[in-house]
């Protein structure tokens, strides 16, 4: 049965009791702080006192959504080396630690883009949303203009080295897409932007462990068949981590939803999971920000979570059948 997460900060916070409280046992967390102390975030010791901190707290770390800096392997600057073999460092450690899965991307200089953050969704609630009138004239960065043969030629060199590290340890690769799915941005292409991008990616090595992260709201911007395309990448064996979200619009021009009114069959989506006997984790992602919550964290709304894992929850259950396991009272 596929797993419903959620993000975590590796610091405690009430949100880890909350999501407890909703019934989420497993954890999608981000790196430990950079403290600017000898060791470094991806380093042996401060993941293994996050891993402990989290299971000592009743989660089991299923995933790790960040990673050491990746900007000069994916705009093949000099140093692009120093930072692959850091990512290999990295993946060993997560192997050593029984981690089995890590999210990336390749968005190189900035990571997911929105030209909103308060649009007013049902009730009031405020939703992100992306639309690329804004972006059309916005300055280069400092990189200036990187053509996708060049990002397509420094993926391909990144793979061929960190791939093999990945497999000898056992952590699964899960390529996000980009989001928005749309190129260039800023004078940057951004190559995972299709489903025949992802295809490429599969294609480049025919391992387990070269897969991708199922992020729902980018991929149905791909397709108008969004079941089919879970199912092609399923049978492939590729899913290693699904972001459950939801949009309405166009890749230039689209907003975030709650998960039941947007443009996906949910429960379509659902089915497939099981039909595949996928046994990754999901977690909802970019959910709107609820009244009595702030916004200052757009997407991640508390509340909104919340919301979303008992959606998801009525959703798994009307497809699996009621979860037979002991509830515990604590």
């Amino acid at each position: 049965m596929i797993q419903i997460a959620e993000l975590l900060r590796p610091e405690p916070a009430p949100l880890w009791k909350l999501v407890q409280q909703a019934g989420v046992t497993h954890a999608v967390v981000y790196l430990p702080k950079d403290d600017g102390g000898s060791e470094r975030p991806w380093d042996y010791l401060p993941m293994l006192r996050m891993k402990t901190r989290l299971e000592d707290s009743g989660f089991e770390v299923a995933v790790i959504e960040s990673t050491p800096p990746l900007d000069k392997a994916r705009l093949g600057l000099p140093g692009k080396d120093e930072e692959i073999e850091q990512f290999c460092v990295f993946i060993r450690n997560m192997g050593a630690l029984h981690i089995p899965v890590v999210c990336y991307n390749w968005m190189g200089a900035f990571n997911w883009l929105r030209t909103s953050v308060g649009i007013p969704a049902r009730g009031g609630a405020l939703v992100t949303g992306y639309n690329h009138a804004y972006m059309r004239d916005a300055p280069l960065t400092e990189y200036g203009e990187v053509g996708e043969e060049r990002m397509w030629d420094n993926f391909a060199y990144f793979l061929s080295k960190a791939l093999p590290v990945a497999e000898k340890a056992k952590v699964k690769l899960a390529l996000h897409p980009d989001d928005p799915p749309i190129s260039p941005i800023r004078g940057l292409a951004r190559i995972m932007r299709s489903v025949e991008a992802f295809q490429r990616v599969c294609d480049m090595a025919e391992s387990e462990y070269n897969g991708l992260t199922l992020c729902q709201g980018n991929f149905t911007l791909m397709t108008d068949d969004l079941p089919s395309v879970i199912c092609d990448f399923g049978k492939q064996g590729r899913i290693h981590f699904v972001h459950f979200r939801d949009v309405t619009g166009t890749p230039d021009n689209f907003k975030e939803t709650f998960h039941e009114i947007g443009k996906t069959d949910m429960l379509a989506c659902m089915k497939v999971y099981k039909e595949l006997g996928l046994e990754c984790v999901l977690r909802p992602d970019h959910v709107p920000t609820l009244e009595g919550d702030q916004n200052d964290n757009p997407g991640y709304s508390s509340i909104g979570r919340l919301l979303a894992i008992g959606y998801i929850q009525g959703l798994r259950e009307a497809v699996y059948g009621r979860p037979d396991k002991n509830t515990s009272a604590n």
